[in-house]
């Protein structure tokens, strides 16, 4: 090795490899800050309930009132970044040495991304949210023809591109200097061409420490909606109480599921339940697809999917300053953005550890488009279905449903299809399979984070950061219910979204490195 590639890893063989000081042990100043801070949090969350309600309403208010176009910016920026990146002579470059060939099929990759990115996201919004939107627009008069058309485009932006640009951005810079400059599959080394060997010292441990808490928030954030949605599946099938100590019991009994998948591992857990995941979706789509008005939902996939693209510049730069609705936007819009920035490093994490082998021009594609194609497949089978069934068959009970609790929406949608029992059966058991890859997902990563890249970890870490996500989504329930939950979410994605901007120039400074102009 030369002097020059011993100094910079990013210029070293690609069979090289420099761990970090502190792998395949817990990292201190990482491990230790994030457990005091969370448990701090839950502690006073608990003890001082209403308190911690008040607070987070006030904090939730403040960012998104003054930070809000600050995340509708760089959401922007990161889809162009990987869009631009794809078109580029860096498109060709493998996550990965040059001989080196994707690990999961194309398949089992999906099934994968789906199941860990968007899941629970999808059960709990796929009917709520436009119907929602349907009565309460952001702009224009509730229940019309144009609300409806508004309710399926702004669904869409909110699960569209953007939010897997995101996702994009920090799976391939892990992914690019983890499998192709051999460093550890940690945040911080995607900042090495930055910052040098500092990533060892303070700014890489507060990097990772912003990332975990990040990951934490965001995970419990939809185990909080998840358990909300089981609890309203459970009271429709077997007449169980929609209350809290319910939920709180459905946590703990999810959280220890999770932490057996967790402990069987990324192939041996996560993999298996992925695959079950996407079996049991594709299969409640296409009943609805049958069931409902097939031949207005094949039309409206079409006219959903152009109005979408058509929309898509307005849609990323309305803040509503001629229409000033804070309040819609606040709700949707910028909680959506904070929960998808929440939820990079745990996604990205997870898409690069199942992502090696690819080209970055594979890569950006698969991870945009996939998962895109099937979501709008979704929310348009669902979505416009709840839309026909109160416009056009007077069932407008289930808006009313929808308003008074989001979580019951899905299976108040089902009871108006045929055999809603079995299908509300089906759509409960999706339910909590989607919250235990998401919650053994984030546990790995977390794990993984708090130990300097480990690949391999003590047990006993994997089972605290299960536990302990569990513990956090069951507090911030009792502590203020879904308004605690986003308020955590949004605010811990702010910071870590400057981690991601100096991300998206550290990745782009080691790739002007590779391919240098001739």
């Amino acid at each position: 090795m030369t002097d020059s590639e011993r100094s910079d890893p990013i210029k070293r063989p690609l069979t090289q490899t420099l761990p970090l000081p502190f792998a395949n042990k817990i990292n201190p100043p990482v491990f230790i800050t994030v457990a005091v801070l969370v448990l701090l949090l839950v502690f006073f969350s608990a003890v001082y309930t209403d308190l911690a309600s008040s607070l987070s309403g006030l904090l939730y208010t403040w960012i998104n009132t003054k930070a809000g176009w600050f995340y509708m910016l760089v959401v922007t920026g990161f889809l162009v970044f990987v869009v631009w990146l794809a078109l580029s002579r860096f498109g060709s470059i493998k996550l990965g040495p040059d001989d080196s060939a994707p690990d999961y099929s194309y398949s089992v990759w999906f099934a994968m991304l789906f199941s860990a990115g968007i899941g629970i996201g999808l059960m709990f919004f796929g009917v709520a949210e436009p119907v929602t939107h349907l009565m309460l627009p952001p702009v224009g008069d509730a229940q019309s023809a144009e609300a409806a058309r508004q309710a399926m485009r702004l669904t869409l932006f909110h699960w569209g591109l953007h939010g897997w640009g995101i996702y994009a951005v920090v799976a391939l810079s892990l992914a690019y200097f983890a499998f192709r400059k051999g460093l550890p599959l940690t945040v911080r080394s995607s900042l090495y061409p930055l910052i040098g060997n500092r990533i060892y010292g303070p700014i890489g441990h507060a990097v990772d420490v912003f990332a975990v808490l990040g990951t934490l928030f965001g995970v419990a954030t939809s185990l909080g909606l998840g358990v909300m949605q089981i609890n309203a599946g459970l009271n429709y099938l077997f007449e169980v109480p929609v209350m809290m100590p319910v939920q709180v019991g459905l946590i703990a009994l999810i959280t220890l599921i999770a932490t057996a998948s967790v402990i069987l591992g990324l192939d041996g857990g996560i993999r298996r339940l992925s695959i079950l995941n996407i079996v049991l979706a594709a299969g409640l789509l296409g009943f609805v697809l049958l069931a409902g008005p097939t031949a207005l939902l094949l039309q409206a996939l079409m006219q959903n999917t152009g109005a979408y693209i058509a929309g898509l510049l307005d849609m990323t730069l309305n803040l509503y300053v001629y229409q000033p609705n804070e309040a819609w936007l606040s709700a949707w819009t910028l909680f959506y953005w904070g929960w998808w920035i929440a939820w990079a490093p745990f996604v990205g994490m997870f898409i690069a550890r199942v992502s090696r082998g690819r080209s970055i021009r594979e890569f950006i594609v698969g991870v945009l488009l996939l998962p895109l194609g099937f979501t709008v497949m979704w929310m348009t089978f669902f979505g416009n279905t709840a839309i026909d069934l109160i416009m056009n068959q007077g069932m407008e009970t289930l808006a009313t449903d929808v308003a008074v609790d989001n979580s019951v929406a899905l299976f108040q949608f089902l009871e108006h299809l045929p055999w809603p029992a079995a299908t509300s059966f089906i759509a409960t058991i999706l339910v909590v399979t989607f919250f235990v890859t998401s919650s053994d997902s984030g546990s790995l990563v977390v794990d993984t984070l708090t130990s300097g890249g480990a690949s391999q970890t003590p047990l006993w870490q994997r089972i605290f950061w299960a536990l302990l996500e569990g513990t956090i989504a069951a507090v911030l329930l009792i502590a203020g219910g879904l308004a605690a939950l986003q308020t955590a979410t949004v605010a811990s994605a702010l910071p870590f979204a400057v981690v991601m901007i100096l991300m998206c120039w550290g990745l782009l400074r080691a790739l002007r490195r590779e391919l240098p102009r001739a």
